[in-house]
């Protein structure tokens, strides 16, 4: 899942960054209001983190632009304002959800899950193939009836594969997606971990559904019964 972070104080920004990081999402960030406007509309976010106080115009000013150029991506406001009328402003101006600051990360995150749930009409509540089933609200997986342990990218990774069964999604595709545009790791860090992903949802249950197609990438395969290799 991705989140654009638009905030301009360097410390939020980089509390905030991590802090998605380690709950598993792929995190842009910008400090200022055009680029915010750019990225959003830009890119494929599935939420946008927007701080009212910013240098070049508000966020109710984003949030308005973004709206009128059909950007319709969930977008919870964070303002250090408690006054009503701002609450209102930002949910008048297209905003989704309001934190006041300071606010908890836990809460931040919880409220996060829940745009992500309810904010694009085609996002079914549970996502499954087969007998794989993932739900983003809860953060569980399971495979039949034996639930998935899984680390913050394997989750983001498979995650990604339920959304899009059957297709192909190149390594880049992959890592756009899972990681950052800005990622500088490992080369190969797309292979490890779909090789971690499949020893835990397919080998321990003698199937193989996560297949590599040669030149291509990787798929995930929907199988034509229920629970079948």
């Amino acid at each position: 899942m991705r989140v654009l972070v638009v905030e301009d104080e360097v410390r939020t920004s980089a509390l905030l960054q991590r802090g998605l990081a380690e709950e598993g999402y792929a995190v842009d960030a910008t400090a200022d209001g055009a680029g915010a406007v750019w990225q959003a509309t830009e890119f494929g976010y599935d939420v946008v983190v927007l701080d009212v106080l910013l240098p070049d115009m508000d966020g109710f000013e984003v949030c308005r632009r973004l709206r009128a150029e059909g950007c319709w991506v969930p977008v919870l406001m964070l303002t250090a304002r408690d006054a009503v009328i701002d609450r209102v402003r930002g949910l008048d101006a297209g905003a989704d959800d309001y934190l006041t600051k300071p606010f908890s990360f836990a809460e931040l995150s919880a409220r996060l899950r829940a745009l992500i749930r309810r904010g694009a009409r085609e996002r079914p509540v549970l996502l499954q193939v087969g007998d794989l089933r993932l739900d983003p609200a809860s953060r569980r997986a399971w495979r039949g009836p034996a639930e998935l342990e899984l680390s913050p990218k394997e989750f983001a990774l498979l995650e990604l594969f339920l959304r899009h069964p059957g297709q192909v999604l190149t390594r880049t595709h992959i890592l756009e997606s899972v990681w950052d545009y800005a990622y500088d790791g490992v080369s190969n860090v797309v292979d490890q971990y779909v090789a971690y992903l499949r020893r835990k949802i397919d080998r321990p249950f003698g199937v193989k559904h996560l297949e590599t197609v040669r030149g291509a990438g990787y798929r995930l395969r929907v199988p034509l019964l229920s629970g079948t290799g």
